[in-house]
């Protein structure tokens, strides 16, 4: 069922009856059942889907952001050789929430996770549990993070809740817990590959290989530990950004200059408290770490920046240790190809790239995400499917991460038998990413988790203006500034917030009346589900651990 009210295109959530799964705007959804019409193996494509954490699109140089950062070969080839999606966006950005709405198909109050306290319903219907009962075998390796068992996959090996760089330790399907030597973008792909090649090759196959990084705290492998030492990245516009207008963002405690700690988050090694960060190391990585920062850090203590000088010191370490994750991601990527390439599968195999939201690099002051703004609302998302994607083709279409399920298990050959509130994403990456008429022209965010001081807050986007909400004021300015209005194509950066301008009275009423609209039309009236944080608990047994009790 398709509705279209005051511009606002998206799909209601109706009974479990097959025509609510219609693919909105009029385009037919592909409506196969499990047991009907089945594809041979060899017809049906297999899907490699990877996902890292906090990689944000400024960071990957297919996306041509204007600064001049290091290039990521093995992820741009994908672009190259797929489509890229100019316009992808979270719809909660930040990591649990994001990574279940990513395996639903549904927004955070719908799906049962809407903080980072919450965990997922093993009894949840998810894309990975549809293709496994429609005949694939599926496997997921790396950050799980949603607390209980992964299920729907015939093997799986996780990170223990948010893992670690060195030396992860990780929970097997089989029971097993135990400890791998290494850094932890290396040993997934490992992982990844070994059971690649010892899969069940009777069957297509899904796997998703899941980076922890680039999260923080950044600590690169040793393998890119020395990249970019003799670079000096270009800082961005907003670095020392005021927050003049922006009540709420004048709150936060993600700023690079007073929340970016020196040993933990830049490896500035000053005390022996300093170096706990590196405990968990063996020897030789340690003494390769000490050894990779020693000179900088020295200058450092012998005539300490202060001020802006301080907040730039911190940035160029930052950006850094940062990047330099990020190549590991790629190189790694670069691996997955590469094997797929030698055992004759990437002509049918659908390769997708995403990340739980994007990341801040600098931009307003800040790391982290959080926030309904570009940097961190905005999130990469590429597809190769050769034969079905024309090779180095770009989508402006806005999408979101509610569409991941619907586009994947059509591209299988399988309906989605619940309801979602994605859309397929199929008709745009056939149709060379040109946007359909009457495609979605408002997407829909709400964050409620409340950590570093970020204002607990929803959002619209159109394509060209935003507006954001406030939802819970913590003192008398932001009950006074509940509204922010973002001009997005003259003021890209979301600068000025034209909310209490007079020039922009009715357009600030029009997206009002829009964003009330959108929010009953996903159903997101019940303020109990955003208080009841974790939500329900499920059998101990459940949990990769058991659960603290309470």
């Amino acid at each position: 069922m398709t509705i279209n009210v005051n511009k606002v295109n998206v799909m209601r959530i109706s009974s479990f009856s097959a025509f609510g799964l219609l693919l909105s705007f009029g385009m037919p959804f592909l409506l196969m059942g499990y047991g009907s019409t089945e594809l041979v193996a060899q017809e049906r494509p297999n899907i490699v889907f990877f996902f890292s954490d906090d990689l944000t699109t400024q960071a990957i140089s297919a996306y041509r952001y204007g600064l001049e950062l290091p290039p990521t070969p093995n992820i741009d080839r994908l672009a190259k050789e797929g489509m890229l999606f100019e316009n992808s966006f979270c719809g909660n950005s930040i990591c649990t929430p994001s990574r279940c709405t990513v395996m639903t198909g549904l927004h955070s109050h719908k799906n049962g996770i809407v903080n980072l306290s919450g965990a997922l319903d093993p009894q949840r219907p998810t894309w990975p549990k549809a293709l496994q009962k429609g005949g694939y075998s599926t496997a997921i390796f790396g950050k799980w993070h949603m607390k209980t068992k992964p299920t729907g996959f015939d093997e799986w090996a996780v990170l223990s809740g948010q893992g670690s760089y060195y030396n992860p330790d990780f929970f097997f399907s089989n029971g097993e817990g135990r400890r791998i030597e290494g850094h932890s973008t290396d040993v997934v792909t490992d992982l990844a590959l070994d059971w690649l090649g010892r899969r069940d090759k009777s069957k297509p196959f899904a796997l998703m290989v899941q980076h922890k990084a680039p999260h923080r705290n950044w600590k690169p492998s040793l393998r890119e530990l020395e990249l970019y030492g003799d670079i000096e990245f270009p800082e961005p516009p907003s670095l020392f950004d005021d927050y003049e207008g922006r009540v709420a963002a004048a709150s936060h405690k993600m700023g690079i200059d007073g929340h970016m700690r020196m040993g933990s988050d830049l490896m500035l090694f000053s005390t022996e408290k300093d170096m706990g960060v590196i405990n968990r190391f063996t020897p030789e990585q340690r003494k390769a770490y000490v050894a990779a920062f020693e000179k900088e850090n020295a200058a450092f203590l012998a005539d300490p920046p202060t001020g802006k000088e301080l907040v730039r010191w911190k940035y160029q370490r930052y950006m850094k240790n940062y990047l330099r994750c990020v190549a590991g991601v790629d190189r790694n990527v670069g691996r997955v190809l590469a094997e797929l390439d030698k055992a004759g599968l990437s002509k049918n195999t659908i390769v997708v790239y995403c990340a739980d939201q994007g990341f801040y690099l600098g931009e307003h002051g800040w790391f982290d995400k959080r926030w309904a703004y570009e940097e961190s609302l905005k999130m990469p998302l590429i597809v190769r499917w050769p034969g079905k994607v024309a090779p180095g083709t770009r989508c402006a279409a806005m999408v979101q991460n509610i569409d991941y399920v619907p586009t994947i298990l059509e591209a299988a050959g399988l309906s989605t038998n619940w309801d979602v509130h994605g859309i397929s994403l199929v008709p745009l990456l056939s149709q060379g990413g040109a946007t359909p008429n009457g495609w979605r022209d408002t997407i829909y965010y709400r964050y409620m988790d409340g950590g570093h001081g970020v204002a607990q807050h929803s959002a619209i986007r159109t394509n060209d203006f935003k507006l954001l909400y406030f939802d819970r004021p913590r003192n008398e300015a932001e009950e006074k500034s509940r509204w922010e209005l973002f001009d997005l194509k003259n003021d890209p950066q979301e600068l000025n917030n034209l909310a209490a301008d007079t020039i922009h009275a009715q357009k600030l009423k029009s997206m009002q009346a829009r964003f009330q609209t959108t929010r009953e039309f996903y159903d997101d009236t019940n303020e109990n589900v955003w208080q009841r944080g974790a939500g329900k608990r499920y059998p101990p047994e459940s949990y990769i651990r058991p659960p603290r009790k309470r």
